[in-house]
């Protein structure tokens, strides 16, 4: 009996160490995130992408993070240069489920197009892995600067879109 009874103490130190290690294993990984994002420049200087807007190579952004009760920084990652496509990656470690995380514009490498435009300054992110969202993954909003002039072509592009509102953007020339 006495056997028994260890056999049964050992099987079940072992299932609980077991249990332990596949939750503390899998909460490490929960908290490995890639964010994901692209940075264009707004050709048409309306503060969102149209057929017309092109991607920055070179681009600069970052991701800060910050407490929501004290706004104290809580992660901030290294400046990172968008691809050849526009396209930017940042890896983050830590679950930042108390704080406010954003990619934001650091600067522009091309001279005609180095406006940050106000609605698209920054990008909110969500990095923790306690709140519903699965995967390791984090999709930002695209972030543009604007060109100093729209095209030409704007004008028919958002007439095409169904934009009416081109005055203040574009002046009286383009309407």
């Amino acid at each position: 009996m006495a056997k028994a009874s260890l056999i049964i103490l050992v099987s079940l130190a072992i299932c609980i160490s077991s249990s332990l290690n596949l939750v503390y294993g899998e909460a490490s990984d929960r908290n490995k995130f890639t964010v994901i994002g692209r940075v264009y420049c707004d050709t048409c200087r309306v503060e969102f992408e149209t057929s017309l807007s092109e991607p920055i190579p070179g681009a600069v952004v970052k991701l800060e993070c910050k407490n929501r009760t004290d706004e104290k920084t809580t992660f901030q990652s290294p400046e990172i240069t968008t691809d050849n496509i526009g396209d930017y990656k940042i890896e983050v470690t830590g679950d930042y489920e108390d704080s406010d995380c954003d990619v934001t514009l650091v600067k522009s490498p091309r001279a005609d197009c180095n406006d940050p435009t106000e609605a698209w300054r920054k990008a909110r992110v969500v990095l923790t892995a306690l709140d519903g969202v699965t995967g390791q993954i984090r999709f930002a909003n695209n972030l543009g600067f604007k060109r100093k002039d729209a095209l030409p072509g704007c004008k028919k592009v958002l007439t095409d879109m169904g934009y009416f509102e081109l005055k203040n953007e574009l002046g009286n020339e383009f309407v």
